[in-house]
Order: C-alpha cells, then structure tokens, then sequence
C-alpha cells in the first residue's frame, strides 16, 4: 500500500489496532517499538528484510483466533512465525501487516505411550519431543540439523525433514493431526490421535503448506520406539564422485541405512575449525552412514557396506567405537552450516533434491558454476535422498558479490530441475523461490495449486507474497492493496 492509501495506517488507525491487540493479549505481548521490531525482520534468511507494523505474542490457540479475526476484519496481512530458523523467507514480515509470533505457545500438552503420540504447541522445539520421551524407550525421528532450536510448527510448515528421513521420512509421516486457525478466525482440527481418518486428507495439505493456509496451533505427533543397535561408519575419500557413488551402491544393495550424509572438503575444514569431529581435514568428502534396527540385521549390514566403501575407493573407514565417538561424528555434520562462519565472511545456503544416481554429474556442474562465478560452493547434503545444501560463499562487503550468490545459487536450482529433481526438499520454497517454481509447474499447475490456497483464504491475508510467482492472486486488486508482495533490496533500502 503506498501514497495516500498507506497514510491510512499511520497515526490513529496504528493507535487503534494497538489498542485492540493489547485488549486481547495484554500489552506485554505486543511489540510496536521501532527498535525491537528489528529482530522480527527476517528469519534465516538475512537478504530478505522487512519490518512489520506489529509483533504479536499470543499463548494461545483462542488468542491465536481472535488476533486473527481482527486482520480479517480490517483487512491486515499476517505472518505466522516459529523460532526464526527458516532459509527460504517462508516467516519474512509484510511492511503493513503483523507477525504472529508462536514462541510462546511451547508446551507439551499430552505424552501417550500406550498410543505413541505426543500432543505439542507449535513451538515446543524439535529436540525437546524426543526428550519428554526419551526414558521410555521412544523418540521422534525427523530431526533437521538445526532441531535444538526450530520449532515444530515451523517443522510442519516447511514438512521439514533432517538426517534420518531417509528411512524413516519427513515431517508429514509423522503428523497425525493438527489444530489450526484459519485465515478467518475459525479454528478447526484435521486429523488426531489416530492414524486413519475419513473425509478429504486436508492434513497433508496443510503440512508443507508454508503458512498460507492458517496458523498451526497444536500438533499430534507419532512417536517410535528407539532401534535396538545402532552402529554409525564413517569414511574418507579422495574425490567427492565416489562417495557419491557408495551412496547410490549401498541403496542399490538393498541395505536401506537410517541416514547418509556427505561433506566436501571445504566443509569438513570448517567443521574441524569449529567442533573438531575428528574429519581429516586433506579429505575429498566424507560420508557418515548410520544403519539401526535388530542387532542380527545390523550386525550383517555393516562387513557388507564397508565392502562397498572400498569397493568405492574410501581411503579410511571408522566404525564408531561408542555412543560418544557417534555423537561427535554427528556433531559434525550437524554443526556443518554454522561453522562456514569460519571460512566465509557470509554464505548463502541453498536447498535443492536431485535423484541419487545424478549425484556425481550434479556436484561435477555445481563446481563447473562455483568456478564460472568465482565464488567458492561448500556441499554438504542428505546423500540418501538426494537432498542437496551447497552453501555459496561470499564477502557481503565486496561489492556486487551478495547479487552473484544470490544469481548462483538460482542456477544450481535449474541444474537440480533439468536432473529431474526439485527447487526444495525441506527448506520451502518462501519468498526466495518462487520465483523458480515455473521450473517444475506449467501455469495450469501452478493455478490448480493457487486455487486450494484461495479455497482457504480468498483475501490473500495469511503469509502473502509467498511461494507463488506473483501477480498470482485470489482477488488481485485486494492484494495489491494489501501490499502482499515484500520488497526487493533495493526498494528496501528505499523504504528504510
């Protein structure tokens, strides 16, 4: 909204919303100063930045509805948020409307053994469901290498997946139900304690949705019983193709591990600067393969793999000697994106799924762009599905360096595309996308899929601006005025 039309929500009308939202969650939960609605501008994604009108911290699935049906009646674009943990602009604030922050909404509210499900807020952190079960012999499996801090709200939003979703899936096969406030203030509940449900399975429309069909308020998550043995390898190799190929051999064996991971050599020394996992640093990669299940299984799976790794050309294998050594080696991997603060002033992290026997081709042309653009590209990635993370590195204070990322990392996206894979496999597609998503859709696709979101919020009020290429509308004036598209760098620093 711009000109006279954003004049409208200055002054007195901004007062008057003040004063309702206080009037339904108190004023110490809501955020209008100027300097603390700057933490609140981005989520991981730090290119993106906006700052919303208000930051709004609601306890509960009634003040959740009630937050919500006063932007539906005045017309005010909203955003749901978690921990802030994305890496697509799927939580980026619109400049006229509100962020729905769901931080405060972290309780565990039901642990059921006998029917392995546990009820949560959507912003109980990951790592803490496995925790309130963990005693009793159960756990639950999607685990994203940032799962001590994001949340699961975010987790269903995104249908998150993590190191283990090669054998035992991603976040939606994991969801029973969901509680959720819709665009216009209603609550309702898909799905539930149990696992079959009748009438249309709008829950596993909800799960990846991103945020734009309604506000998750609770979850009903299944929980499984720990493996009885867990063995985790680790090994070396000279050049990162064959660690690709071990990955496609051991699959193609019949051995299905409970994750496979791999790290370029530019990765492992920013994960030996940071954790010191024990990763030998003059490595072309390293694969982590980590097998569970009956101890006979088990014990019969790990001579086999190891004969494939050296068939492959690892240079060192390691079996983990205990449950620390294996946490360490998982340290790894995990701290993996964190740690390229100490190789790169900044870096830029991408998410794209390629099937697994295109692995060697793929990383040959991500490295063939990497030296065509000058920048260095670390790999780091969910080898057993074909989940790539190539994390593009850059010095934001070299001028025209962020633009050339940014530029890079979209052709690494068509490169995914054009091997038959995908513009995302767990980080969402956001703001920072959708502009790719005519890769994958033609404009019947992308209209059919439009056209559940509008089934849900015809305004255009619920995490506008995101995922669909735009103009891409259910009433297009109405989202113009609602000012749904975020601005771009360069309109940002116009803006502030």
């Amino acid at each position: 909204m711009m000109g006279s039309q954003a004049a409208k929500r200055t002054g007195r009308w901004k007062s008057r919303i003040a004063s309702e939202l206080v009037g339904i969650l108190g004023a110490e939960a809501v955020i209008s100063a100027e300097d603390e609605l700057i933490a609140y501008e981005s989520d991981g994604l730090t290119g993106y930045r906006v700052k919303p009108v208000f930051v709004v911290l609601p306890s509960s699935a009634e003040e959740v509805s009630r937050v919500v049906k006063l932007c539906n009646r005045e017309k005010i674009p909203f955003v749901p948020r978690g921990a802030g943990t994305g890496l697509s602009g799927g939580a980026l604030p619109n400049r006229e409307g509100i962020v729905i922050s769901l931080s405060r909404m972290n309780r565990i509210l039901d642990v059921d053994i006998p029917n392995r499900v546990v009820v949560v807020e959507p912003g109980v952190v990951n790592i803490s469901v496995t925790d309130a079960v963990s005693a009793e012999g159960f756990y639950y499996a999607p685990d994203p290498s940032s799962q001590i801090v994001c949340t699961i709200g975010g987790n269903v939003a995104e249908n998150s997946g993590g190191v283990h979703c090669l054998k035992y899936g991603v976040t939606t096969n994991h969801v029973l139900g969901v509680e959720m406030v819709l665009p216009d203030g209603a609550v309702a509940t898909f799905g539930g304690m149990t696992p079959e449900n009748f009438g249309y399975d709008l829950l596993s429309l909800v799960v990846g949705s991103e945020g734009l069909l309604g506000i998750v308020t609770k979850v009903f998550l299944r929980i499984i019983k720990k493996p009885q043995v867990v063995r985790t390898l680790f090994a070396s190799f000279e050049r990162i193709e064959d660690a690709g190929a071990s990955v496609s051999a051991i699959i193609s064996s019949g051995v299905i591990p409970a994750g496979m991971e791999i790290m370029d050599n530019l990765s492992i020394n920013a994960v030996e600067s940071t954790v010191g996992a024990g990763y030998p640093r003059d490595a072309g990669a390293i694969l982590l393969v980590e097998l569970d299940g009956p101890g006979a299984e088990v014990n019969a799976q790990v001579p086999a793999v190891i004969g494939i790794l050296r068939e492959n050309g690892a240079v060192e294998i390691k079996l983990a000697a205990d449950e620390s050594e294996r946490q360490l080696f998982w340290k790894g991997r995990k701290s993996a994106f964190a740690a390229m603060g100490k190789i790169s002033p900044g870096y830029y992290v991408q998410d794209g799924v390629i099937p697994r026997s295109s692995l060697a081709r793929v990383l040959g042309e991500i490295g063939d762009l990497g030296k065509q653009y000058g920048l260095r590209v670390a790999n780091v990635f969910h080898a057993g599905d074909g989940n790539l993370h190539p994390l593009v590195l850059y010095d934001p204070e070299v001028e025209g360096e962020s633009e050339k990322a940014e530029e890079l990392s979209g052709e690494i996206l068509r490169v995914c595309v054009d091997a038959g894979g995908s513009i995302t496999g767990e980080h969402g597609v956001g703001f920072d996308k959708k502009r790719f998503l005519s890769l994958m859709f033609n404009e019947q696709e992308i209209d059919t899929m439009n056209l559940v979101r509008c089934a849900f919020d015809e305004e255009g009020l619920c995490n506008p601006g995101k995922v669909f290429p735009t103009p891409r509308t259910c009433v297009e004036p109405g989202m113009r005025k609602h000012g749904s598209e975020a601005p771009s760098p360069k309109e940002m620093g116009e803006l502030f």
